[in-house]
């Protein structure tokens, strides 16, 4: 049985409720909830409104992704890909964008600007130790295996 993620509108808008666009689609599109059309100049960062609160059920997490299409032809992309939201926030879902391309973007009122993901959590027992058990890695980092 899958979760049931309830949403609610935050304001009166004419957007739809988001839905799945295809029958194996795995995230849904969030649309901008804008009154006027917004344009983000080269490198700008904005809080995009979705205008919808989520009821996110316990045990999963909202993962706010970019959509492809905006990301390749426009260099549109969050600043926080992706973002997490967790099952007991309530308040408006907002979209942290990033125009990554070298033109203005315009975001029009209804356009599909991210994906949201809901997928299960585990949590963790944490622990505190004095040492970790010692493996063939170690502490080595970034590009420590290969390129």
């Amino acid at each position: 049985m899958p979760p049931t993620l309830k949403i609610a509108r935050v304001r009166k808008s004419s957007n739809p409720i988001p839905a799945y666009q295809s029958e194996h689609a795995a995230g849904i599109d969030l649309m901008a909830d804008l009154s006027a059309a917004l344009e983000m100049a080269p490198r700008e960062r904005r809080a995009v409104p979705t205008g919808i609160a989520v009821e996110i059920p316990v045990g999963y997490e909202g993962q706010v992704r970019p959509r492809s299409g905006r990301a390749i032809k426009d260099g549109l992309t969050l600043v926080n890909s992706p973002g997490t939201i967790d099952a007991d926030y309530r308040g408006e879902v907002k979209v942290l964008l990033v125009n990554l391309g070298e033109q203005p973007i315009l975001i029009n009122p209804g356009d599909r600007i991210a994906q949201l993901i809901i997928a299960p959590v585990v949590r963790a027992e944490i622990v505190e130790v004095t040492e970790l058990t010692p493996t063939t890695r170690g502490s080595g980092g970034f590009g420590h295996t290969g390129r």
